[in-house]
Parts: C-alpha cells; structure tokens; sequence
C-alpha cells in the first residue's frame, strides 16, 4: 500500500504514523496519508518562514508568471488530479465547464480558472488623498505566513482558493487538508512545489489535532479556514489568544425564496442544482426551500421529477452524477435528520432510505409537511436533502431567513426582477443571487455573515484579503 508523502521545503516528507484514505463509494482503501507530527508541523512552518522574503521580494512579474505554469500544470494533470476528486471524495468525473454535469472535472477546471484569475490581477499602490502639502498612498503587503485548512467537500478547488490568492500576493503558504480527502490535495501541492522555489508552499496531514498544532505556530501570521462553525469557534480562540487575522468560511444554512409570480418548470433545474450540486455537500447550497402556497406543489412536483430522474452511483462509472455522502460520519447525520422529520409528521416525498450495499449512498430526498424549528430545516444537512416549506406571506418568508445564525448564501426566485432584487436586499447573507443559487465566479467577492464567518476570497477583494495595508505618507 503507497504512503503518499507531504511536500515540506520541495521535499517528500513521510510520518511515522500513518492513515487510510478510502473511497466513499466502494470503501476501497485508496492509499496512506502520513499522520505529522508536531515537529514537522513546526519544521513545515519553519521552511515557509525562511522562505517568504524571498518570495515578496520577487518581481511582482516574477511571481504571476509562475503561478500562470501552476495553472499549465494543473490543464496537463487535469485527468489524474479529478480521477483523485472521484475516488477520494465521491463526485463522480463529470464533464468540464459550467454547463456540465459539476464533478471531479469541473472542479480541476475550476482550479485551472481560480489559478489564472488571482495571477492576473493587480494590486497597485493608490493615493488616498493629495494636496499641496502632502501625498498618502495605500501599499498592499504581503502578512507573512499563511496555514490554511480546507475542507473535504470541494478539496482541491478550495485548497486552491486558499492557496493562489497567499501567493500571489508575496505569503507562503503551510496548508493542511481535511484528513477525509487527503491525498487529493498532496498530490496537487506537489505539482505546484515543482513550479515554485522550496518552501513556498508547503503541506501537513491528519487529524483535528494536526490543524490545531498549525494555527497555535506563533509564525503563523494569518489562518485561512473553511469548515464547520464548531471547529471555526475553536480555531477564532487560538487566533485570538495569539491576536492572528483570520479569513473563516464557516458553511451556512441557505434559505431560497420562491416568490408568488416564479415560473416553476422554468426554475427548476437552476433551484436543484442550487441545492442538490455535490449531493448537497456545499456550503452555500439551498439547504431550505421557501415556496409560496400557490406554486407549492408545482415546484414539489418538478423537483421530485429530476430528483427521481438523476442516476447515483460510483462516480467513476459512466453515465453517474450524483455520488455517495464522502463520510460516514456525516452519513449517519443525514440519516438523523430525515428520521426525526418523519418521526415529526413530516411527508417524505422520495428517497429518504439508505442505499443497501457498500458506500456510503443516500438517496436525492425531499421533505415537506415540515416548518421552521424542525431540526432538519434548523440544522445545516449538508448532504442530499432539501426541506421545503410552505408560506402564505412573503414577509413571513424574509424572517425565516434571517431567523438563524447562518448567513453565507440565500436566493429569490421570481419573473420580476425588481421585486426580487427588494426581497433580496432585506436577507441577511453575504451573497444573495437572483433566479440562481451558488453561482460563485473568480472576479466576485465571495463570504458569509453572522455565524457563517467574516472576511472574503476572490477578486480584487479576496486578493486584498491576504495582505495588509501599509499608508507611507510623505510631505511635500
């Protein structure tokens, strides 16, 4: 069985303890991933250190140009990386570009265009105010030293968010993955380490303890995260005990609205995927459905038609496209959820059974019969179920959207673009989309409110985000 190694300092470093990598759909181990230890979590963070003024000192020219051969690099290893995607976190292949099926290809594509876009952009020194005494301009510095941790939904592609953004602008990077999908992301990083100089971007592997052992390093200087608001509440603490920036993606519980004049058929391949792209397993995925009484069992009737109709199996099989739920743990949570509604009265309209056989298959399931305070509405599911809720008023509908601590992402479904934009206004969430649901793009700032975290990634805005301002003020 191979051990796939960690890249510290453009080095294959392997660990003394190791653990199983397995695919969710067949339970297959897939390899080993090395469990590090605390001193080579010190030394990983010790090489990004070393090699962080170097890098900042690059020309800025320098530094695009390369990061321009990371993205080549990840085009030429396209195939291989997604097949990684496929076996280790269950979205099956799927096809490329944004009117395909969104799996494992689409997600390299992504990495591909999310490397391109932060290595084009500038960041140019601005004058903030000038008169004839004086000029005060705004310069962007890099903070340092970046750990990032990312998550096991979308593995490589968020490794990559927190990745190229760091880099770009003058950081290295430690970055540990989530230890449900990790070999995925090692083998990305060592294609990027063959690019850059030694040091520059560097991993570590395992669990929980692992991630803690990074964000407590004193050198780190800023923490980008992307997970649960459980272990975001416990990673705030330690950067706050060690005052570190932080960027946090804590998931969210997104409400979609379906106003009273939506066309349902012409909505509803947009609102499923909304909710159902990666069986669910995104954080800002519709994850409660709001339905005016007069189109609810019209849009109950067109969901549960492409529902039913929607193929699920091994994603590297032909002809899939939804997978498993990547781990058991969250398996048994989906499964908690969809048995309390129904013990709750709720109507489960299809799925709602676990898959017999190996993987971990659940069922494309909608719930109706159900209302806010039921813990599968109230609870972020995070796997392939939407509850859908009826409502008669539409100011009824805004405040149970903002009734929870989450605020990542919320949509407004409707023929009239101005009375969606005045619902949209009043939802308290950091993005709010029209007649679409998660639709994020490399150029539009992208983060949450209230429980759902602070700072943002992509653009300019997410560019800005992973370096600090620095005012030189000079007298005339």
């Amino acid at each position: 069985m191979k051990t796939y190694a960690n890249t510290v300092n453009g080095r294959p470093v392997t660990s003394d303890r190791s653990f199983e990598s397995k695919n969710p759909a067949t339970g297959e181990v897939l390899g080993l991933v090395p469990h590090s230890s605390a001193d080579q979590v010190a030394q990983a963070v010790a090489a990004a250190k070393a090699a962080q003024p170097a890098w900042a000192a690059r020309p800025d020219a320098e530094r695009k140009a390369l990061l321009m051969k990371v993205a080549e690099a990840i085009k030429a290893n396209a195939d291989d990386l997604a097949r990684w995607v496929t076996r280790e976190q269950g979205k099956p292949l799927g096809g490329v570009g944004p009117d395909q099926v969104p799996g494992a290809r689409f997600e390299i594509w992504g990495c591909e265009v999310w490397t391109q876009v932060p290595a084009s952009l500038e960041l140019p020194v601005e004058t903030v105010f000038e008169d004839e005494t004086r000029r005060d301009e705004m310069h962007r510095k890099p903070f340092g030293v970046i750990a990032a941790i990312a998550p096991w939904n979308w593995p490589l592609l968020i490794a990559i968010w927190q990745i190229v953004p760091s880099l770009r602008a003058g950081n290295t990077v430690v970055i540990k993955p989530s230890e449900y999908t990790s070999i995925g992301t090692l083998e990305l990083v060592r294609l990027i380490a063959e690019i850059l100089p030694p040091g520059v971007v560097n991993t570590v592997s395992g669990p929980g303890e692992v991630g803690a052992q990074l964000v407590e390093n004193r050198d780190i200087d800023k923490i980008m995260f992307t997970g649960s608001s459980a272990t975001g509440s416990r990673i705030a603490a330690i950067a706050a005990k060690n005052l570190t920036p932080t960027t946090m993606e804590l998931g969210g519980n997104d409400a979609a609205i379906v106003l009273p004049d939506a066309d349902p058929k012409a909505m509803a391949m947009g609102l499923f995927w909304g909710a159902f792209i990666n069986m669910g397993q995104t954080c800002a995925a519709a994850k409660r459905l709001y339905v005016h009484e007069s189109l609810y069992d019209a849009v109950v009737a067109e969901l549960k038609a492409l529902a039913t109709a929607m193929p699920m199996g091994n994603g590297m099989d032909d002809g899939v496209v939804m997978g498993p739920i990547q781990n058991r743990m969250q398996f048994d949570k989906v499964v908690s959820l969809v048995d309390q509604a129904r013990a709750g009265g709720a109507t489960i309209v299809c799925g709602g059974e676990a898959k017999a056989g190996p993987g971990n298959f659940y069922p494309l399931t909608l719930v109706t019969d159900i209302a806010d305070g039921a813990s599968l509405v109230d609870q972020e599911q995070f796997g392939p179920v939407l509850p859908i809720i009826k409502y008669r008023d539409v100011e009824d509908a805004i405040a149970s959207a903002n009734r929870l601590e989450a605020g990542l992402g919320a949509s407004v479904w409707s023929t009239d673009i101005d009375k969606a934009r005045a619902v949209a206004a009043r939802i308290e969430a950091g993005t709010v989309w029209i007649n679409q649901h998660g639709m994020i793009h490399p150029m539009v700032p992208f983060g949450g409110t209230k429980g759902s975290g602070w700072g943002v990634e992509f653009g300019v805005d997410g560019l800005k985000a992973v370096t600090q301002p620095q005012v030189i003020s000079i007298k005339k």
